[in-house]
């Protein structure tokens, strides 16, 4: 996946710092990749990391077609440079848990919970998956930040083996993840293709489908009308009586702001009691 575009919406909408675009973007890119595996038009897969690092909490979500939107919590945190100079993703998401949660439409959704390994996304993703799925997968993702903050690269590569996969299949893949270039560069250098190539180096394989994704929020309206309906007749009241003469609701995965007259939250108190 080349998501340069999806990464650098995502930055303009939530104005992050260097290592909060790395880290969002990352959870951009693999949840764009694995959502794009859901089987149904209906299905949604959301990613949550739950760390204790200064960035806070990370929510992405993608539709069946790798279409996502998300945030961070602290879009503005600043760390320091790692040792190697690289931005220290690890560090700004911290430890804690890993939540996958897929949902078909049923009356509950497929909830999977790992221990967040480093913090770097990619690591903690092929964990979750060897270890809660028991799939052996393989995955690189990388967020390049240029000198402005705009991003340059984004993208990744994520690979899973099925039940009757050769071992030396497998070991062919962690042999070639191993010595692969950073995914940024080969993006950079090269194309998208490019990524594939040193994936499968030594592996023959075929291109059956391309598809393209974008950042794509779902809010609307009518959305923010029921959110502000189910905080109850009580809290409207509080609102219509002592709150500013125009009430804003801002989307948090995108930049629209929804605005709400005194007459408009009356007009929502009434369907608060039409509801009894």
């Amino acid at each position: 996946m080349d998501g340069r575009d999806i990464v650098e919406r995502a930055r303009e909408i939530h104005n992050t710092s260097p290592v909060a675009t790395a880290a969002l973007g990352r959870t951009l890119v693999v949840t764009s990749l694995a959502g794009s595996m859901l089987g149904e038009k209906e299905d949604v897969m959301t990613v949550r990391f739950k760390g204790n690092g200064p960035g806070g909490a990370i929510v992405v979500t993608s539709d069946w077609c790798g279409n996502v939107r998300g945030f961070i919590q602290n879009p503005g945190v600043d760390l320091p440079l790692r040792a190697d100079g690289k931005l220290d993703v690890g560090r700004c998401i911290g430890k804690g848990e890993l939540y996958i949660l897929r949902d078909a439409g049923g009356s509950e959704p497929y909830v999977g919970i790992s221990p967040i390994q480093t913090g770097e996304v990619g690591d903690d993703i092929a964990y979750y998956y060897a270890t809660s799925e028991q799939i052996p997968t393989v995955c690189a993702l990388g967020v390049l930040v240029d000198r402005d903050y705009s991003v340059k690269a984004a993208g990744g590569a994520l690979v899973q083996l099925l039940p009757f996969a050769d071992d030396e299949v497998a070991e062919k893949l962690e042999q070639n993840a191993a010595k692969m270039r950073p995914v940024t560069r080969i993006l950079t250098e090269g194309k998208l293709e490019d990524v594939l190539d040193e994936v499968f180096d030594g592996i023959e394989y075929d291109m059956f489908d391309e598809i393209e994704c974008e950042y794509k929020c779902v809010c609307s309206r009518e959305k923010t009308d029921n959110a502000l309906i189910s905080l109850g007749a009580k809290e409207l009241c509080d609102m219509i009586e002592n709150g500013d003469e125009v009430t804003e609701m801002t989307c948090s995965f995108c930049d629209a702001v929804y605005k709400y007259s005194k007459s408009d939250l009356k007009h929502l108190l009434k369907a608060t009691e039409g509801n009894k």
